[in-house]
């Protein structure tokens, strides 16, 4: 267990020992008034902003291009976008998942980084509007990828009209907006009240967000689990997997674990956060994704086993596809470089507290879960075993990638990137892991 070694006392003496010390560096900002780090990013964040978004808009308008030639036409496209699309979704997710999760259990050691966590959750609504160019077909009845969108193939088979209750374009759009508007409510209450608390004006924050936590994180799991359903497990509708919602989940906490140490990182390059932010909070963001790479191993493993065991061919159609030809190789490859690497990789303390040791496996992480959306979405090309990786790929990850990035950047251009009125902020600044 990572405890903090001081008191209160202390970790607010600790705070305050370079109060009014540290001048602006690299970024060109001041730092805030009553605080002895770079706390604003604002020059940085709106450089990064404008390069972001002009990759986004060349990377995705390139893939819609690329789309366009292909002799299946908007069936290449949307798979490799609905790739691409459900691994940024992991980053913004897990950012709503990390930030309710402190305020649920009452974190302190995370409150110098929850800010990040908390303009990481910014880039949902803007993944909401994203989403339009996989699920308009379905609103309007094509089966680009989903054949159960389209009546003409629901009545013809008695397995999707036995699921037409739920898979059918109708439901699926009322679903639709209750996740995004879940989550884009959920995320500006909680961005919301940190921002104000900033200025005082949120008295009793602390207690009032964690008693929001406990509804909030039933809602996240249910819309998470059935968003998980609707966009991955039924491209095969005949197929299901109960635990397939856990599955992404797992995906999701990897994923911002590893995103706020390369984002974190990047910022104390630029000048920002050097102080703020140190090895003891990148140790623990370590140790989570240590720690969930083993549980999406578990995860992963009961899910296979399960299937293997009862043998039924609706269920084991799914593996079977994913281990012939070369997907059996990407399997093999996803094994080992999802959990096996990694495990081994990040088991020892010095390499969590090592910076450079540290970013690389964050990079080695965010890519294996794009490895692993690849797994869940593209076999659907049904290619006979052979995997379709082509430019496209690229482009729609380059391009959903800086989608992200950017977003992020907008949202954290005018504030603090720490809750400076946070009571368990000194807590935060003086921890030190056991």
């Amino acid at each position: 267990m990572a405890t903090s070694k001081n008191s209160d006392d202390k970790g607010k003496s600790e705070a305050k020992k370079g109060e009014g010390s540290t001048k602006p560096e690299k970024a060109g900002e001041s730092a805030h008034e009553n605080f002895g780090d770079n706390i604003r990013a604002g020059a940085v964040a709106s450089s990064l902003f404008g390069k972001a978004a002009a990759v986004a808009a060349f990377g995705l308008g390139i893939s819609a291009v690329l789309g366009m030639m292909q002799n299946d036409g908007y069936r290449r496209f949307s798979l490799s976008y609905l790739t691409a699309f459900m691994w940024a979704l992991t980053i913004g997710l897990g950012a709503l998942f990390w930030v309710i999760l402190q305020h649920l259990v009452g974190a302190k050691w995370s409150t110098a980084l929850r800010r990040s966590g908390e303009l990481l959750t910014a880039t949902l609504p803007v993944l909401g509007i994203l989403a339009l160019p996989i699920v308009l077909p379905i609103f309007l009845g094509h089966d680009v990828i989903y054949e159960w969108a389209n009546s003409a193939n629901v009545e013809h088979d008695h397995a999707l009209a036995h699921k037409a209750a739920y898979l059918n374009p109708g439901f699926f759009l009322v679903r639709f907006i209750v996740y995004f508007g879940f989550w884009t409510l959920i995320s500006r209450y909680y961005l919301g009240q940190s921002l104000l608390q900033d200025k005082g004006g949120a008295e009793g924050a602390p207690l009032r967000l964690q008693r929001v936590a406990g509804p909030a994180m039933i809602g996240f799991a249910l819309t998470l689990t059935f968003l998980s359903f609707d966009l991955l497990m039924s491209l095969d509708p005949h197929w299901f997997s109960t635990i397939f919602g856990v599955y992404y989940f797992a995906s999701c906490v990897l994923a911002i674990n590893s995103t706020l140490v390369l984002s974190t990182m990047w910022l104390q390059g630029k000048g920002v956060l050097q102080k703020s932010i140190t090895v003891e909070h990148f140790h623990d963001l370590g140790k989570m994704m240590f720690a969930f790479t083993v549980f999406w191993a578990y995860v992963g493993f009961a899910q296979f086993m399960l299937i293997w065991y009862a043998n039924m061919p609706e269920e084991t159609g799914w593996f079977k596809e994913r281990f012939a030809g070369d997907w059996g190789t990407v399997s093999w490859a996803l094994l080992f470089g999802h959990f096996i690497v990694p495990f081994f990789g990040l088991l020892s303390r010095q390499v969590k507290r090592h910076r450079k040791g540290l970013a690389f496996w964050a990079c080695w992480v965010l890519a294996v879960i794009y490895l692993d959306m690849y797994w869940l979405v593209m076999p659907n090309m049904k290619t006979e075993g052979e995997v379709p990786f082509a430019l496209i790929d690229i482009t729609c990850w380059v391009g959903m990638a800086s989608a992200l990035i950017a977003t992020a950047a907008y949202a954290a251009k005018n504030v603090n990137l720490v809750p400076v009125k946070d009571p368990r902020l000194s807590r935060s600044l003086a921890f030190e892991n056991i």
